[in-house]
C-alpha cells in the first residue's frame, strides 16, 4: 500500500491505496514570486487596454462623479482576494491613488443564482484592508426585479436582464479566477457578468437542456462551446473596461495575473491554464478515486469533481468521490433538490427525454442535475460511491449514488470514510472482474482535466 493526499482546499489528509494505483496529476505551474509587485505592474501594463490609472482619469474627466464597480466572485471559488497574492487590495488602492473617491467605488458580489454572502463570510474571503477603507459591498440578487435593466436580446432569443448597479456604472472592472469549467470551458472573464450578474430568468437560455447537450459545453473548450459563446455575447453587450483575473496551482498559489481587455486577457489566461490543467491519458480504469475540491461546497457543486472522472472510468467501473461540504445546506437549493430527485427516480435516459421535450417548462438549477447525467451514462448511479459526512443519511434515499457510510459504518472521519469505502470498492471489483482492478487517483479533483 502507498499513501496519496486528498487536498479538498479546506483540508487535506492522506489515504492508503494499492501500490498499483496510477496517480494522475495535472502539470506543474510555477507560483509567481513577488506577487503584489506583479499585480501592480499588470495594472500599469495591461493587455490590449489602457493602464488602470488612465482609465480612471478618462472616466473622471468625462464625469467627476463617475461611479466605479469592481465585480468579485463569491466564496464558491478560491479567488486570491487576500494575503500576499491578493488581487483586490492592489486594484482598489490603484483606483484610489488615481483620484476616484472611495464613495464612488462599489464592490459587487457576482453570486449568479447562488445565495448572498453574509458579512462573516465576506470578512473571511476578503482582505481586511478592504473593510478598513469602508467600501460599500453588495450582493447581486438574481430574484430582485428592481435591481435589473434590460440590455437587449441575443441570437439565442432570450432577453438579457442585468444587474443595474453594474450597467449604470461608468467604470466596470471584473475580477476572478480562471480555472476549468465543466459547462463554459473555463471560468473568469465574461462569466463574472454572465451568469454572475444575470437575473434568474435570463439564465434559462444559457443553461437550457439543448445548450448543455452539446459535447463542446465541457472543460477547457471555448471554440464552438455554446455556453461560452453566449456568455461572451452578453458580456460584450454589458460592457467591461478591464478584467483582473488570476490562475492558481494545485496548492492555490498564484501562478498568473491577467489584466486588460476582457476577451484578450481571458484567452491568455486560458492558454496558460491548458498547459498544466489538461492531462493526456491513454486508457480507462476499473476504479477512479477523486474529490470535489474547494468548489465542492455542496452536492450541487460536487458535480464538477465527478465529471472530470468520466474519461477515465470503464463502463463497468466504480467512482469514489470525496467531498467536504461547507455550505449551510450541504445538498443545494430547493430547485436542485427537486431536479436531482427526479433524476434519481427516472434514471438518466428518461430524465434527459423529459427536459429535452419541447413542452418541458424550464426549472432553475436543472442544469446541474443534467450535468450529473453525463456520469450516469457511463456508470450506474449505485457505482458512484459518495463520501460526505455533511449530507443527511436520509437524503440518499433520493440522491443518486451510494452513501459511503452504508459501506463503512464505523468511519468517524472523512479520511476513514474514504479509505474504508475505497477498500470496499477494490474488493467488490476483485470479485466482479476476477482480477486485480486497474485504479486511478486524480489528486487535483475538478481542476485537472483528463483527456483521452
Amino acid at each position: 500500500m502507498k499513501e496519496v493526499i486528498l487536498n479538498l482546499g479546506h483540508s487535506n489528509f492522506p489515504v492508503r491505496v494499492p501500490d498499483n494505483t496510477d496517480v494522475i496529476p495535472m502539470g506543474k505551474a510555477l507560483p509567481l514570486s513577488n506577487p503584489e509587485e506583479k499585480i501592480r505592474n499588470s495594472l500599469a501594463n495591461p493587455l490590449n487596454s489602457p493602464p488602470l490609472r488612465t482609465l480612471v482619469s478618462q472616466k473622471l474627466k468625462a464625469n467627476p462623479k463617475a461611479k466605479a464597480v469592481v465585480v468579485i466572485s463569491d466564496n464558491t471559488r478560491p479567488v486570491p482576494y487576500k494575503g500576499e497574492s491578493g488581487i483586490l487590495f492592489p486594484l482598489v488602492d490603484e483606483m484610489i491613488k488615481s483620484g476616484i473617491p472611495l464613495s464612488q467605488i462599489l464592490l459587487l458580489v457576482a453570486t449568479g443564482i447562488h445565495r448572498p454572502m453574509n458579512e462573516e463570510e465576506l470578512r473571511e474571503m476578503l482582505d481586511s484592508r478592504i473593510f478598513t477603507l469602508g467600501l460599500q459591498i453588495i450582493n447581486h440578487d438574481s430574484r430582485k426585479s428592481s435591481d435589473f435593466v434590460s440590455v437587449g436580446k441575443t441570437e439565442l432569443g432570450g432577453e438579457i436582464l442585468l444587474n443595474r448597479y453594474y450597467v449604470e456604472s461608468d467604470l466596470k472592472i471584473l475580477t476572478g479566477l480562471v480555472e476549468s469549467h465543466f459547462m463554459a470551458g473555463a471560468s473568469g472573464g465574461r462569466k463574472s457578468i454572465c451568469p454572475g450578474l444575470l437575473s434568474e430568468s435570463s439564465t434559462y437560455v444559457l443553461h437550457s437542456g439543448p445548450i448543455l447537450s452539446s459535447p463542446k459545453a465541457a472543460d477547457l473548450i471555448l471554440e464552438g462551446n455554446p455556453v461560452h459563446e453566449e456568455a461572451l455575447r452578453v458580456a460584450k453587450m454589458a460592457g467591461c473596461d478591464m478584467i483582473v483575473n488570476a490562475t492558481l496551482d494545485s496548492n492555490y498559489r498564484l501562478t498568473g495575473i491577467f489584466v486588460g481587455h476582457m476577451e484578450s486577457a481571458h484567452l491568455a489566461a486560458v492558454r496558460k491554464l491548458r498547459t498544466w490543467a489538461e492531462i493526456p491519458v491513454k486508457k480507462e480504469y476499473d476504479l477512479v478515486l477523486s474529490h470535489a475540491g474547494f468548489v465542492g461546497v455542496n452536492h450541487y457543486q460536487a458535480a464538477k469533481g465527478a465529471l472530470t472522472c468520466i474519461p477515465l472510468i470503464k463502463k463497468d467501473g466504480i467512482c469514489v468521490l470525496a467531498a467536504q461540504h461547507t455550505d449551510p445546506d450541504p445538498v443545494g437549493g430547493a430547485n436542485y433538490k427537486r431536479m436531482i430527485r427526479l433524476l434519481g427516480e427516472l434514471g438518466e435516459k428518461k430524465f434527459m427525454e423529459m427536459i429535452l421535450d419541447p413542452s418541458w417548462i424550464f426549472v432553475p438549477e436543472q442544469w446541474e442535475a443534467q450535468m450529473w447525467t453525463r456520469l450516469f451514462k457511463k456508470i450506474p448511479p449505485e457505482d458512484l460511491i459518495y463520501c460526505s459526512l455533511e449530507i443527511p443519511e436520509e437524503s440518499f434515499s433520493w440522491l443518486p449514488g451510494t452513501d459511503a457510510r452504508t459501506l463503512a459504518p464505523k468511519a468517524k472521519t472523512l479520511q476513514e470514510l474514504v479509505e474504508m469505502s475505497f477498500a470496499w470498492a477494490v474488493e467488490k471489483l476483485r470479485l466482479r472482474l476476477g482480477r486485480e482492478p486497474q485504479i486511478a487517483f486524480l489528486p487535483d479533483g475538478p481542476y485537472g482535466i483528463p483527456v483521452l
